[in-house]
């Protein structure tokens, strides 16, 4: 009878061992999400809720890179490589042409639209989760109907972007400063593109489709999420809207422009960063897949360079947040003058090492010059258009980014022209970040310094 009662009311040995291995296979799952939620709410951003919008910025790293994935197998690695380059330009031609004009536009737009940012955001996400259902169905084909869509994705990524550059000094914890808030939602999405890149490129081998569902899910998720931020995200008392034209010597509205000088070179310094970074994207691509590293395929030899480009973004973020009082200016400029270093060597003694010692460079300094730049936004621009001025600024680097990969697929693929080109560019960047180190307002000892973190 006692044997008869414990298999009746679950404690029996088969039940126990049931549980057992139920509560182990769960732990790694909830163990995982538990240390993932301890370490975005760290140091009060939970309460402040800014540990909802870093997860909700990884949400959007990991959909993006979702889409990536379906757009790379089909556009770029589905056929020979000059009919890929024509594919290429034409995906440019179709989106990228016309976001160039779009993207002045969707800051101002969404400066009309200060109460609404959650909604913004979650527009942006249920926005790009229908288009990767569109998407699902000419991926395969790779037909005309696939660039439209495209264009959609690329036009809400970014109005995401300039919504969330907005939100974030709305939630900063206490004695947390901007950079280091940046700096975090960044790593984020950093960390959780590097989880999707390979979950896409797995779900890829069940049908070209099916990274793009896994894109809608997510997106679907962001959907939600956004609907969890404060309140206050949606609060626009006391702002203003910041203009980035140079013509506001009479103007009563405070800008970029009138502020500081260092803080426009600053901004022009990191659009030649991320004009980098859109050239080596493209230019890469193509003459990797031409001239793969040594003993390596197209695929393996862009993994290399493409991780390398990553890590070395990580890594420039993850400093960038333990700075402390360090002069933006001469970080921006020090940077720059690194990069343009290393670019040079790559132009003078082309090989794969040094390509992927430039992708490595540049996207460690992109990251301590971006965070540079919002430490001088912090700093400069008064607190009245500080949210608009940010979303200026996003602005006016993606639509560098769109000029780089504009060049770098037009150029011939040589790697010495190349890497020339791509010291060129730089070298632009490094003279405005010098004229703004020069430039900036010396500071008496004992006086408060800027803090990049």
């Amino acid at each position: 009878m006692a044997s008869a009662r414990s298999s009746r009311d679950g404690s029996g040995p088969a039940r126990r061992a049931g549980r057992a291995m139920g509560r182990a296979l769960h732990l790694p799952i909830t163990g995982t999400a538990r240390g993932i939620r301890r370490a975005t709410h760290a140091h009060g951003a939970g309460e402040s809720g800014l540990g909802k919008l870093i997860e909700l910025h990884a949400i959007n790293g990991a959909g993006d890179m979702m889409i990536t994935v379906a757009l790379a197998s089909t556009v770029f690695f589905s056929v020979p490589t000059d009919e890929a380059r024509g594919r290429v330009a034409l995906y440019l031609a179709i989106t990228m042409a016309p976001f160039t004009l779009l993207a002045p536009v969707i800051g101002p737009l969404l400066d009309r639209l200060p109460h609404g940012r959650r909604a913004s955001m979650a527009a942006a996400m249920l926005t790009r989760a229908l288009l990767a259902l569109t998407m699902s169905g000419a991926v395969a084909t790779g037909g005309l109907e696939l660039y439209p869509a495209a264009l959609g994705v690329l036009v809400s990524s970014k109005a995401y972007g300039v919504v969330r550059s907005a939100v974030v000094p709305r939630l900063l914890p206490p004695r947390f400063s901007l950079v280091k808030a940046n700096s975090r939602v960044t790593l984020a999405g950093l960390l959780a593109t590097g989880v999707a890149a390979p979950a896409g490129a797995g779900l890829h081998q069940f049908g070209p489709q099916w990274p793009l569902y896994g894109a809608c899910a997510i997106f679907l998720w962001g959907t939600f999420a956004a609907f969890t931020l404060p309140h206050k995200v949606d609060e626009a008392r006391g702002e203003r809207r910041a203009r980035l034209s140079t013509h506001e010597a009479h103007s009563r509205r405070p800008g970029l422009r009138t502020v500081s000088r260092s803080v426009l070179c600053g901004l022009l310094a990191n659009a030649s960063m991320r004009g980098l970074s859109g050239f080596l994207i493209f230019f890469l691509a193509f003459l990797l897949r031409e001239h793969p590293l040594a003993g390596q395929s197209a695929a393996v030899s862009l993994g290399i360079v493409g991780v390398s480009a990553g890590v070395g973004n990580a890594c420039g973020t993850a400093v960038g947040a333990w700075l402390r009082a360090r002069a933006p200016e001469a970080i921006i400029a020090a940077v720059l003058c690194l990069t343009l270093g290393v670019a040079v060597l790559a132009a003078a003694f082309f090989s794969g090492l040094f390509m992927a010692v430039l992708g490595a460079t540049a996207g460690f300094c992109q990251a301590l010059a971006k965070l540079s730049l919002d430490a001088m936004i912090q700093r400069d621009v008064p607190e009245a258009v500080r949210t608009s001025a940010f979303a200026r600024s996003e602005t006016l680097l993606q639509m560098a980014w769109v000029l780089g990969g504009a060049i770098g697929i037009a150029l011939p693929l040589n790697g010495v022209l190349g890497m020339s080109v791509a010291a060129g560019v730089v070298a632009l960047g490094t003279f405005m970040a010098v004229r703004g180190l020069l430039g900036a307002p010396h500071r008496h000892r004992g006086a408060p310094r800027p803090r990049v973190a």
